[in-house]
């Protein structure tokens, strides 16, 4: 059975794949407070320490961004959140040196969605980067798109592993500010 919240949720995300920026905005700003609460439970029970979870936050915030159109209305919400934020949770531990393993029945359903992403969503994240001043544009693209390590990031920019997370968190922060129409 699908929580209420999840079909309030569905509801707004279906509004906004339609173009409604109001309810899309809604639709962040409920969802953000839950992938929050699970980032830091799931982060705690890999033993990861509490630094990490605003960055997963962030960083699922944008994928969830990017992936909207792979959502099926004709399917619950919570799960393909619950993917977005595993796979960004997975992606921070092993930046951190953790080894992770999911098992493939976890993920079966979601492989064929994620091959199906709409064609405009690299040229939605290429504009919005342009609002980013150039450091923050590489931090973002080596990290979240690319990969790379908070470490490695740091080594190739000769900044501190600190600095970089703080940009990073930032220019994500900036970037869903300008998503929504706000200014960074």
């Amino acid at each position: 059975m699908t929580h209420p919240r999840e079909q309030q949720w569905s509801v707004w995300m279906a509004a906004a794949l339609e173009g409604d920026e109001v309810a899309y905005r809604l639709f962040l700003e409920a969802v953000t407070p839950h992938l929050r609460m699970l980032a830091r439970r799931r982060l705690a029970a890999f033993g990861s320490d509490n630094q990490d979870h605003e960055d997963v936050v962030q960083e699922a915030l944008l994928a969830i961004h990017l992936k909207r159109g792979t959502w099926d209305p004709r399917r619950q919400i919570g799960p393909w959140l619950s993917v977005i934020l595993r796979n960004k949770i997975i992606d921070a531990l092993r930046r951190r040196g953790h080894r992770v393993t999911v098992p493939i029945d976890d993920v079966v359903e979601v492989l064929a969605d994620e091959q199906s992403g709409t064609p405009t969503d690299g040229q939605d994240i290429s504009r919005m980067m342009e609002n980013l001043k150039p450091v923050q544009q590489d931090i973002v693209r080596s990290i979240s798109l690319e990969g790379f390590s908070v470490r490695d990031t740091a080594a190739r920019l000769s900044m501190t592993e600190n600095a970089v997370r703080v940009a990073l968190h930032r220019a994500l922060r900036s970037l869903a500010a300008i998503y929504r129409g706000g200014t960074r």
